[in-house]
């Protein structure tokens, strides 16, 4: 645990050096959305709110972790074998990757319904779904940013790699999301939330399991 809080003030020091690379993601989410505004000025269909609000929201955060283990050296990587164990380097990752993505997610939101308007029926029910689809999203391109690093073409590899494992994710993400915008009730929705929950639950699990192999090499 003392290396994992480590760890985690770590990536977040190195995070605060380099300003221009969490203001870009900002910025990135900003200007989309202000295009979607001025293509649109207003969405009243649901469906279409629900999936472009998506949309930003997955690519936003792969540009996000896509950096992960990128932006680690060769040295500083052996540097770490010699330190610490491989269990708390990807779960220290997946946890400050797991903020970062729940920050820009609710400031996704924040910036979305401001120029596009909030058609959310059930907001605390949509944040939940929020944090949870951004939460499973980190664990994801993680794992897989982990895999890409050992290649020459890892940000195209992180891309292939990542559409069909989200595929699920996303799907129990939106609808879950469109339920709470439809403001059905939990005891519609629950299920959904349980899944997420659940498939965040396996991808960690899968993360803390298979690292190790995949650190050796």
């Amino acid at each position: 645990m003392n290396n994992i809080i480590f760890l985690i003030k770590k990536e977040a020091q190195l995070e605060f050096r380099q300003k221009y690379a969490l203001g870009g993601i900002l910025l990135y989410v900003i200007s989309t959305t202000f295009v979607c505004y001025l293509s649109f000025r207003s969405i009243v269909d649901i469906p279409t709110w629900n999936a472009l609000y998506w949309i930003i929201v997955l690519f936003a955060s792969v540009n996000a972790i896509a950096k992960s283990f990128t932006q680690e050296s060769v040295g500083k990587l052996l540097y770490l074998y010699t330190l610490t164990n491989p269990r708390a380097i990807v779960i220290s990752k997946i946890i400050y990757n797991s903020g970062l993505l729940i920050v820009l997610t609710l400031a996704t939101t924040l910036f979305y319904s401001l120029f596009l308007g909030n058609v959310i029926g059930d907001l605390a029910q949509f944040i939940i779904v929020a944090i949870a689809g951004s939460m499973g999203l980190a664990s994801v391109l993680t794992l897989v940013s982990a895999i890409a690093a050992k290649t020459n073409n890892n940000v195209s590899l992180m891309a292939i790699l990542s559409f069909p494992i989200i595929l699920p994710l996303l799907i129990t993400i939106i609808h879950a999301s469109k339920n709470a915008i439809d403001d059905l009730g939990w005891s519609v929705n629950g299920k959904y939330i349980i899944v997420l929950l659940a498939l965040n639950a396996l991808i960690t699990t899968l993360s803390y399991l298979l690292f190790p192999y995949l650190w050796r090499d």
